[in-house]
């Protein structure tokens, strides 16, 4: 059975340390993206449950040589080097093949380096274990304090970070789109009122939608942009472009506008219509999982449908 992964790595910038993490998982690597203001990388990954395992536990030995969080500074949270790790079942797996992997990795890796790492399980391999969004609350300091008060206790590994390398949240999910919006105003402020008030927490939110204003810093000589950055946990109940248009039509009020989109990873293409591109402001022709799947050989089968997401699937916000 097929599975996928999608580690997220607190790195965005260095390539030398970005082309190590990519080299260490190997011909399982379906697709790449690196952001330098969120100062993260996210990979997708697929295989069997044997190879993924052995891609995710070289990818964890590469983050420990490579990434120092006591050096990081980024606008994305985090609380690890490798900081998820979720798996996605595909057709001809089920959720409880996901989660067993899951489970098996997220002991391998606390007990890989000498003095130990913390690691959470969530979503469908954690049981009645805390959700993501309360494992990353706080980010590092939040987590070390809850850690220390023992309002918190990791799965597996010692219970204190890992000076380098922090603590992982490994999970087995249902497929989700993480899509940033970029509004023409450098005001934060704006975009986190508008994630406020989009995420489906919120009494006028949006389904199965989790969000967060950010800063996303320009390139160099180039103007920061305010961001709304989002995971969409069901696209059916909440699309690209539903969640585009409310974006749209709440920085409209405050008086800002958008001024283009991404979609980070591999969204399944039942997300995706023909015009997406220009209709988002994208910038670029997204590039659907199934076609990733079919050119790697697996045949590009059809992601499951996320009809019941995992309430804590989300990975960013």
């Amino acid at each position: 059975p097929v599975l996928v992964a999608v580690p997220n790595l607190s790195e965005g910038r260095d390539e030398r340390r970005i082309g190590a993490l990519v080299r260490a998982v190997g011909g399982t690597l379906l697709d790449r993206h690196s952001d330098a203001s969120h100062h993260r990388t996210v990979l997708t990954l697929a295989g069997d449950a044997e190879r993924l395992r052995e891609a995710a536990l070289r990818l964890f030995r590469a983050a420990l040589d490579e990434l120092d969080l006591r050096r990081h500074r980024g606008e994305h949270p985090r609380i690890g080097a490798l900081d998820v790790l979720p798996v996605v079942p595909l057709p001809g797996a089920g959720m409880a093949d996901a989660a067993a992997l899951a489970r098996r990795v997220a002991e391998e890796i606390a007990e890989t380096p000498a003095e130990g790492i913390p690691v959470f399980l969530y979503g469908a391999a954690s049981g009645r274990g805390p959700a993501l969004p309360e494992i990353r609350r706080g980010g590092l300091a939040g987590l070390a304090a809850r850690l220390a008060d023992r309002r918190i206790e990791p799965d597996f590994g010692p219970r204190r970070l890992h000076p380098a390398a922090g603590a992982v949240a490994v999970g087995a999910r249902a497929p989700l789109i993480a899509f940033n919006v970029n509004l023409d105003t450098d005001r934060v402020e704006t975009a986190r009122r508008i994630a406020a008030r989009i995420r489906e927490s919120a009494p006028e939110g949006l389904p199965a939608v989790r969000a967060l204003g950010v800063r996303r810093r320009g390139p160099e000589g180039g103007a920061d942009r305010a961001q709304v950055s989002m995971n969409l946990l069901d696209f059916r109940r909440t699309s690209l472009r539903g969640a585009f248009d409310r974006v749209r039509r709440e920085a409209g009020e405050a008086g800002a506008a958008v001024a283009g989109s991404e979609i980070v990873g591999l969204p399944p293409e039942a997300a995706l219509w023909p015009s997406a591109e220009a209709d988002l402001r994208l910038g670029a022709p997204p590039r659907a999982l199934e076609t990733a799947l079919d050119e790697a050989g697996f045949g590009g089968p059809q992601p499951p449908d996320p009809v019941v997401p995992c309430p804590s699937a989300s990975e960013s916000r």
